[in-house]
């Protein structure tokens, strides 16, 4: 247990004693609120009570735990709002606060526990707070196969009741004991880890930047994580056998991050099935299952050699972020959607040899002043090119032979603002004019009637221009026809996706979040 707990963070010593201080107090409408602090190590939170809240308290902690009735400051009817009573009673109330919390250093009752928002910010009390809500409707969310969204403060906590070693129910109540979250985690095929920017609720907590471990879930089919450090989330590799689409957004700066975490501890390593060069080589397996990857709205600077651990990936999106060069895509054999939106790229040459069997390519928000290196992507049949820096009309005569293309962006680029740019870009693709939807706008009779009148204008200027050059090579304009793109018979167009995504099964649990 020491080893695992060096190798996730320092593991928290002995729990320090919780404290809980009036800080301070206002006035709503015609009663008094105290403002508390509650502190747990270095996690300190407030939480706000009239004095009539901590009457109630008391009278059920008088009921079920036989402490001092007269404990609590008496009520006061006659000048109960006077600054000098809110005073005094600021100074009691935090005394019969931590008196409390001495009596009881272990595990709070409960409702001491939920008068503090334990439930929301302790460790113990958020571990009790979520396996009771398992209990009660983890088989429901099971059998309905829903999304299962929960914070990483949870996560936190449950590692760290984990890694603790203590009993997994130290309340005394079933309902709350720790099994009840690892039955569930260990079944559940759809996860949602969602982190907050800057603080959490009332508290200090940067939960973005807590550690937590994903090993307890063993048959996750889809996982979505967002707003967390990448380099603090430990065990994601325990679901590679069976993940098939994951998504990590707002977490990371490197793809090694998220698929060779444990990359670090290895100085070469190579994937799964790959002959060994030396005896320092590490082997990774692969991700066997997984075919969609969401890694956008990240600090991805580049496609890294960790793309050879997801060899049966479909969907790759890594929109909004700073890659500027395609990469090391040719070991995705089976890759057919990729988003590289709203990223650095300047160039595409040579881009075909790594993009052989694309069919969706979303390059908008990019620096591209060219096109050259799309003019062998046979399969491509959508291709947004949309907010680049293309100027010239000749640059869309790269994509202006492709065969199967059928859907076409370019918007907010320099050329889109030259008069009749829609049947000028149509009639680089010649014949194939009327199959192609420029801008998500059909193509109409009128637009192809020109497009005819431009064709006979284009050729007429080329026969002349044979005609004054009799020896010149055609050179660019002989290159050999593409192979016709084929479809079965009856299939309907393809239509172009407005943007890259991944299954979304329903989400429902709100409830389990544990939100204040």
């Amino acid at each position: 247990m020491a080893a695992a707990a060096r190798s996730f963070g320092p593991e928290r010593e002995a729990e320090p004693a919780k404290e809980a201080r009036v800080v301070g107090s206002e006035l709503v409408d015609t009663y008094t609120v105290y403002i508390i602090q509650v502190t747990d190590g270095s996690h300190e939170w407030t939480v706000k009570h009239r004095y009539s809240d901590f009457h109630d308290l008391h009278e059920k902690l008088v009921a079920e735990r036989k402490i001092d009735k007269n404990l609590l400051p008496p009520k006061k009817i006659i000048g109960k709002n006077s600054r000098s009573l809110v005073e005094k009673r600021e100074k009691d109330l935090e005394v019969y606060l931590q008196t409390l919390l001495a009596a009881f250093p272990g595990v709070a009752p409960r409702v001491l526990a939920q008068f503090l928002h334990f439930q929301f910010y302790e460790i113990n009390g958020i571990t009790a707070a979520l396996a009771e809500e398992l209990f009660e409707k983890g088989e429901q969310l099971l059998g309905a196969g829903e999304v299962f969204a929960i914070r990483p403060l949870q996560l936190y906590a449950v590692t760290q009741q984990l890694l603790q070693g203590k009993p997994t129910c130290a309340s005394g109540d079933a309902k709350t004991d720790l099994g009840h979250i690892l039955d569930f985690t260990c079944r559940l095929k759809y996860l949602k880890v969602s982190g907050t920017e800057g603080p959490f609720g009332t508290s200090n907590i940067q939960e973005q930047l807590l550690p937590f471990d994903l090993s307890i879930f063993k048959s996750l089919h889809q996982v979505e994580i967002s707003h967390c450090d990448a380099k603090h989330i430990q065990g994601l590799v325990t679901s590679k056998p069976t993940l098939a689409t994951m998504s990590v957004r707002f977490s990371a700066t490197s793809m090694k991050e998220v698929l060779v975490p444990e990359a670090s501890e290895f100085d070469e390593w190579e994937p799964e099935g790959t002959a060994l060069e030396g005896p320092v080589t590490a082997v990774i397996p692969t991700w066997q299952a997984l075919t969609a990857l969401d890694l956008s709205h990240n600090n991805i600077s580049e496609i890294d050699e960790s793309v050879k651990l997801i060899p049966k990936i479909e969907f790759l999106d890594l929109s909004h972020n700073g890659v500027l060069v395609v990469d090391n895509l040719q070991h995705l054999y089976n890759l057919v959607h990729l988003d590289l939106s709203y990223n650095k790229l300047s160039s595409l040459e040579g881009v075909h040899t790594k993009l052989g069997n694309i069919k969706t390519l979303n390059l908008a928000g990019n620096l591209l002043k060219s096109l050259s290196g799309l003019h062998k992507l046979y399969s491509l049949l959508n291709l947004d090119l949309s907010d680049n820096r293309i100027e010239q009309m000749e640059e869309v005569r790269s994509i202006g032979s492709l065969p199967c293309l059928e859907h076409v962006a370019l918007l907010n680029n320099p050329l889109s603002i030259i008069p009749d740019y829609r049947t000028k870009v149509l009639a680089q693709f010649g014949e194939r004019a009327s199959e192609v939807c420029l801008d998500n706008t059909a193509t109409t009779e009128k637009e192809l009637d020109t497009v005819e009148v431009l064709k006979a204008i284009q050729k007429a200027k080329d026969v002349k221009s044979k005609l004054s050059n009799p020896e010149k090579k055609v050179g660019e304009d002989s290159r050999l026809p593409a192979a016709p793109c084929t479809r079965p018979s009856g299939s309907p167009p393809t239509t172009a996706p407005t943007s890259a995504s991944l299954p979304q099964p329903i989400l429902s649990n709100q409830g389990i979040l544990g939100d204040e």
